[in-house]
C-alpha cells in the first residue's frame, strides 16, 4: 500500500513529468479565463448592440403609433379598434429580424379599445414590474430580456421593450414589442466555437513546446544522475557530457570537477589505507621474529626460577604475562590485516550453536570464578544447527563472555540461545557498570574503550570485540550491542543458518531488563556439566530494532 502511495506522490514523478502536467494545467486555466473573458466581452457587445437597434426601432414604432392614431380623434371606437390592430399587424412584420411581435394594451382611453396583438405570447411575457416602470411617465421606455419559445416549444433569447404612449384626444397606450435575439446567440455560440477549437490549438502547441522544454533540462539531469550512480557503484572514471556554455553545462562541470577531486582523494586515500595494511602486516610479521626469542628467553628464566633471587620472581612473572599479551596483539593485528586484505575465509560445516556456547562457557569459567561471577545459561536445545565456522564463532563467545566478567562488577552472566526458521542468536548479559548509547556505537571500533583511564584486569589487546563483528559480518550475521549506564550491558549475535542466509528478525530480544533475577546457576553444578532449561527461554519474535548499535564497516 506504501509502494502505491509513493508512486501517487506527485513529488516522486519524474521531472518532465511533473513540467508538463504544470505547464499544461496552468495553461488550461489561462486558456479558460482569456476564453471566458473573450466570450463575456462579445457577448456584452452583441447585446449592446442589437438593444441599441431594438430602442431605435421601437422608437419609430411609438412614432408610427402617434401618426396612426392621432388622426382618429373623435372617430368611433369601432374605428380605433380597427386602426390599433392594423398598426400592430404592420409593426409586427417591419424590424431588423425576421419578425417581431407586438402589443398594444389601452391604459386610458376615451373609447372602446380592446388590448390587440400579434401573438397571445406577448401578453404573457409582460411582467407588472416593466408595466410600473414604464407608468413613470409618457414616452418612458424600458426593456428586458425574455425567452421566447419557438415552434418545437424550445426557449430562444428575446428582448421585450415596453413604452407608454400618450396620444391627445384618443387616450393612452402601452405599447410592448417583442425581438428575438437569436441570431445574436448563433454569432455568439460560433465565437465561442472559435475560441474553444483556437485554445485547444493552443494548447496543443504549449504542452509540445513544454515536452521540448522539459526535456532540454532534463537531459543534462538525467546525465548527471547516470554518471553519479556509476560513482556510487564504485566507477570513479565516470563523468558528466557536456555541451554548450549554459548554466546546466557549468552544473556538468563542476559535476565533473568533483569527480576528478573526488577520485584523486579517494586514490590517495586507498593507497594510504593499503601501505597502513602493509606496515601493519610487515611489522607483525617481523615482530614475531624477535618476539619469538624473547619468549624462548622468557622460558628459560622460568625453568631457572630456582636460581634466580627472590626478588626477581615478580619481575620474571611480569615478563612472561606481556610477553604472551604481546603474542595475543600480534595474532589479532595479523587477523585485522587479514580481514583489511579480503583474505579472511570461512571453514564452515555443520554445527550445534549450543555446543559451541557451552565449550565457550567452560574455557571462561575459571576467569568467571576468579571474579565471582554465576554464569546463568539457558540453551536452545533444539534446532539449534547451523553452518559456521567453529573457530571464529568460538572467537566471537569468547570475546563476549571475557568482555561481560572484565565489566559485570562480579554480577551474574546471563547467556542465552534460540533460533527461528532463519537464524540463530546468542545473548550475553552483563549486570555491571553498563554503556550509553554513544559508548554502545562505537564499542566495536578498534582500540576503543569507554573509559581509557580505567586498566584492563585480564589483558585484553583492545581488538577483540572488532574482530569478533568482521568474523559475524563474515557469516552474513549482525553482532549489536545495547545498555543502560549504571545497569548492565547486553550483546547479541545473530547468524543466518548458513552464510549468505538473509536476516529479517532475530530470535532473540537485544533491549531487555536488567532485573537481576535469582536462579539456580546452570554452570558449575556438582558434576560440572551444563544444565539445559529450554523451558526458561521466551519466545522472542521482534525485527531489529532501528536505534541499536550494530558494529562492522559495512
Amino acid at each position: 500500500m506504501q509502494a502505491v502511495l509513493g508512486r501517487l506522490d506527485p513529488r516522486n514523478w519524474p521531472l518532465a513529468l511533473r513540467v508538463v502536467l504544470v505547464t499544461t494545467l496552468l495553461s488550461i486555466v489561462a486558456i479558460l479565463i482569456v476564453g471566458a473573458y473573450l466570450s463575456s466581452v462579445i457577448a456584452d457587445g452583441l447585446y449592446e448592440q442589437r438593444r441599441d437597434r431594438v430602442l431605435e426601432e421601437s422608437v419609430e414604432a411609438r412614432d408610427e403609433l402617434v401618426d396612426t392614431m392621432t388622426p382618429l380623434t373623435g372617430s368611433t371606437g369601432s374605428q380605433q379598434q380597427d386602426a390599433a390592430f392594423e398598426f400592430v399587424q404592420s409593426v409586427s412584420g417591419q424590424g431588423s429580424s425576421p419578425r417581431r411581435e407586438a402589443a398594444l394594451v389601452p391604459v386610458e382611453t376615451s373609447g372602446a379599445v380592446a388590448s390587440v396583438g400579434s401573438d397571445r405570447s406577448v401578453f404573457d411575457l409582460v411582467d407588472p414590474e416593466l408595466t410600473e416602470t414604464i407608468a413613470h411617465g409618457p414616452d418612458s421606455m424600458a426593456w428586458t430580456s425574455v425567452a421566447i419559445l419557438d415552434g418545437q416549444g424550445d426557449p430562444r433569447p428575446g428582448l421585450l421593450v415596453g413604452t407608454r404612449v400618450v396620444i391627445p384626444g384618443s387616450g393612452t397606450y402601452d405599447l410592448f414589442l417583442v425581438y428575438s435575439m437569436q441570431e445574436e446567440q448563433e454569432t455568439l455560440n460560433f465565437v465561442q466555437r472559435v475560441i474553444l477549437g483556437g485554445g485547444g490549438v493552443l494548447l496543443a502547441l504549449i504542452v509540445g513546446i513544454a515536452i521540448v522544454v522539459a526535456r532540454l533540462v532534463t537531459t543534462p539531469l538525467e546525465r548527471a544522475a547516470r554518471a553519479a550512480e556509476k560513482m556510487a557503484a564504485g566507477d570513479l572514471t565516470s563523468r558528466v557530457e557536456v555541451s554548450g556554455g549554459d548554466e546546466l553545462a557549468q552544473v556538468g562541470e563542476s559535476f565533473n570537477h568533483m569527480a576528478r577531486t573526488l577520485q584523486r582523494q579517494v586514490d590517495d586515500l586507498t593507497e594510504l589505507s593499503r601501505l597502513q595494511h602493509r606496515f601493519v602486516s610487515d611489522v607483525s610479521h617481523e615482530l614475531r621474529t624477535p618476539l619469538t626469542t624473547i619468549r624462548m628467553a622468557t622460558s628459560v628464566l622460568n625453568g631457572a626460577r630456582e636460581d634466580i633471587p627472590l626478588h626477581l620472581h615478580r619481575t620474571v612473572e611480569l615478563l612472561s604475562a606481556q610477553v604472551q599479551r604481546f603474542e595475543e596483539l600480534l595474532a589479532d593485528l595479523l587477523e585485522i590485516s587479514r580481514f583489511d586484505a579480503g583474505a579472511a575465509e570461512l571453514e564452515a560445516k555443520r554445527q550445534s550453536v549450543d555446543d559451541l556456547v557451552s565449550q565457550a562457557v567452560e574455557d571462561v569459567r575459571p576467569l568467571a570464578a576468579a571474579r565471582e561471577c554465576r554464569l546463568d545459561v539457558h540453551l536452545g536445545g533444539e534446532d539449534m544447527e547451523a553452518v559456521v565456522d567453529a573457530r571464529r564463532v568460538d572467537r566471537i563467545l569468547r570475546n563476549l563472555l571475557t568482555n561481560a566478567i572484565e565489566h559485570g562488577a562480579g554480577g551474574p552472566i546471563s547467556v542465552q540461545t534460540a533460533a527461528n526458521e532463519e537464524a540463530l542468536a546468542v545473548v550475553v548479559q552483563d549486570f555491571g557498570q553498563g554503556i550509553s548509547p554513544e559508548d554502545a556505537a562505537r564499542v566495536f571500533d578498534r582500540f576503543w574503550r569507554a573509559d581509557p583511564s580505567r586498566a584492563r584486569t585480564l589483558g585484553g589487546t583492545g581488538l577483540g570485540l572488532a574482530i569478533s563483528v568482521e568474523d559475524a559480518h563474515l557469516h552474513d550475521g549482525w553482532l549489536q550491542a545495547w545498555g543502560q549506564e549504571g545497569e548492565g550491558a547486553v550483546f547479541r549475535l545473530t547468524l543466518p543458518r548458513r552464510p549468505g542466509g538473509t536476516i529479517t528478525r532475530s530470535p532473540l530480544q537485544l533491549e531487555r531488563p536488567f532485573d537481576h533475577v535469582e536462579a539456580e546457576p546452570l554452570v558449575g553444578t556438582e558434576t560440572g556439566e551444563l544444565e539445559i532449561a529450554p523451558d526458561l527461554l521466551p519466545d522472542f519474535d521482534e525485527t531489529e530494532p532501528d536505534h541499536t548499535a550494530q558494529g562492522g564497516r559495512g
